[in-house]
């Protein structure tokens, strides 16, 4: 028995379901009930049902490409501040091929980079590195950070949303799964690129979502051309 409908917002506790259904991510099962863990959107597959948290902290996997800012550099590496409640760090060996010396000379305290999750071992050290297509350190450019759970829906099926934003600003875009986003193009472009991600991840749950992103963008723009 289903009490709730898909994209349903829940709150910790609530009831799901009884019986027949299989609780899935964000929900536990308590003498035949399915109840939320905590705030969330409803998602129904079949006879799993699970909540997506409305507000999520980014947890890193081994894959994941994500966006960091460097924080710290030691003799053989640089911490990354990457979103999460566990840090990153990037070893010299993943830049040099060996370890070097005079790491600030390479990449400075305040760099963001474009970077992969090599490994999280069981305490949650996040290694991460550059091996890769499009990885490195960007240049200039804005940061907007965004709920990690919400990266999906700012991508778009196929990547049609975030290429919508791209073309009506001409900013270049990169999305990191960790939540952070790096734009860069002409000044007041950023500011409607961000202006219009941070509504994505207001109103992600939302149906009728691209027809409002696509007006929104219209007559941002409209406004910047005078």
């Amino acid at each position: 028995m289903i009490l709730v409908k898909d994209k349903d917002i829940v709150v910790p506790g609530e009831v799901l379901a009884k019986n027949d259904y299989y609780p899935g991510r964000g929900t536990f099962k308590e003498d035949n009930k399915i109840c939320s863990s905590h705030v969330g959107l409803v998602s129904i597959r079949n006879k799993q049902i699970s909540v997506i948290p409305l507000v999520s902290k980014y947890i890193p996997k081994r894959g994941d490409v994500v966006i960091g800012e460097i924080t710290d550099i030691r003799f053989s590496m640089w911490g990354l501040d990457i979103n999460s409640p566990y840090s990153g760090f990037l070893p010299a060996s993943e830049v040099f091929g060996k370890e070097k010396r005079g790491l600030e000379n390479i990449f400075n305290i305040g760099d963001v980079l474009f970077l992969k999750v090599v490994d999280v071992d069981e305490v949650k050290k996040v290694k991460l590195g550059l091996k890769g297509r499009g990885l490195g350190k960007f240049k200039g450019g804005v940061l907007v950070y965004i709920t990690p759970s919400k990266v999906p829906r700012l991508i778009g099926k196929r990547g049609s949303m975030i290429n919508m934003i791209k073309e009506k600003t001409r900013c270049d875009i990169v999305v990191g799964q960790n939540g952070v986003v790096w734009v860069k193009g002409d000044p007041e472009m950023e500011k409607v690129a961000r202006e219009v991600i941070l509504m994505i991840d207001r109103e992600a749950h939302t149906s009728g979502l691209t027809d409002r992103v696509r007006d929104t963008l219209t007559e941002l723009i409209k406004k910047v051309k005078g």
